[in-house]
């Protein structure tokens, strides 16, 4: 697709036009219970920055509330410039956003749901003959532009709900568990397609429980549970901070008998999970060594990632 220009808004100093998006003791109560409980938070422009946190966290309520969808009970928010929800109609022209689930009119083509939705936004249509192509490039779509949606995959109508978010042109970029349920091979295709936005300049704020999708994309990241933020910084600073360097899986029927009776005094921390037993380190090789020596005990040697981080941070109880 071809770049972007980004725009600057007249009359602003050189701190606000790099915050996109600005959060500032959010909270949001339903019944009495306080679902985000003074959430604080900065977007700079050109980063992406991941919101995680298990199901329940806070995230979806905090993106309803940026957007101006629901009005929060304390807290100030900014986006693109403009305080929410007071001017949140005149900030979300200048958003895209990508929600759970594809909301696309399956009476349209792909084409005309690209058209209708930049009318939303008084887009003229010249504008839209010029731009539409270049989305549909850029989603790999270019092929069905004509299409109907029934005859669309899975994965090709997240594409298209992922072009049609970039329309307006927008400041931000808002995904909401942008590649849940798509094979491999699609999940790909859009961090290649979110890749090249960054490498624009384009700013995403983005919500997933894929791990792997949040340390290939994110720039910076926060961890939040029961609407508190808990960490936020780069990927691999959060990591060094919070987690050991390397971590031995030992799975199979003989992993619990063989975590405790020789793991616990070899590792540094401990966690036992069904048949698998984590063991955290700052030096395998002892570990690495003992398990050798005891043969038919299966076990994976691996530096430590962000699904540990998130686990240590949040638990590993089952959340619904």
């Amino acid at each position: 697709m071809a770049s972007i220009v980004e725009r600057v808004l007249p009359g602003r100093t050189g701190a606000t036009r790099d915050r996109v998006l600005s959060v500032q003791g959010l909270v949001k109560r339903y019944g009495g219970h306080d679902v985000v409980r003074g959430l604080s938070f900065e977007i700079r422009r050109g980063e992406c920055f991941g919101l995680l946190g298990p199901n329940g966290a806070g995230k979806t309520t905090t993106l309803r509330c940026c957007l101006g969808l629901v009005e929060p009970d304390d807290g100030t928010i900014e986006l693109c410039g403009e305080p929410v929800p007071k001017a949140a109609r005149e900030a979300r022209v200048r958003v895209g956003v990508v929600p759970q689930a594809d909301n696309l009119d399956p009476d349209f083509s792909v084409t005309e749901n690209l058209v209708v939705y930049g009318r939303y936004f008084g887009i003229d249509r010249a504008t839209l003959d010029a731009r539409i192509p270049k989305l549909l490039e850029f989603a790999g779509l270019a092929a069905k532009a004509k299409a109907q949606l029934r005859t669309l995959s899975g994965g090709m109508k997240r594409r298209l709900t992922l072009a049609r978010a970039l329309v307006n042109d927008p400041e931000l970029l808002i995904l909401d568990e942008p590649t849940t349920g798509l094979d491999p091979q699609a999940r790909h295709l859009i961090w290649d397609g979110l890749r090249n936005l960054l490498a624009q300049g384009k700013t995403i704020l983005l919500t997933t429980h894929f791990m792997d999708e949040a340390a290939r994309l994110a720039t910076r990241l926060a961890v939040i549970d029961h609407g508190r933020m808990i960490a936020c910084d780069a990927p691999r600073a959060l990591i060094a901070e919070h987690v050991e360097p390397e971590v031995v899986e030992v799975y199979g029927d003989a992993a619990r008998a063989w975590a405790n009776a020789h793991g616990r005094r070899l590792s540094k921390r401990l966690e036992i999970a069904g048949e698998t037993a984590f063991c955290y380190a700052m030096d395998a090789q002892p570990l690495l060594a003992d398990l050798a020596a005891r043969g038919g005990v299966r076990y994976l040697h691996r530096p430590a990632n962000l699904e540990d981080l998130f686990i240590k941070l949040t638990g590993r109880e089952l959340r619904d």
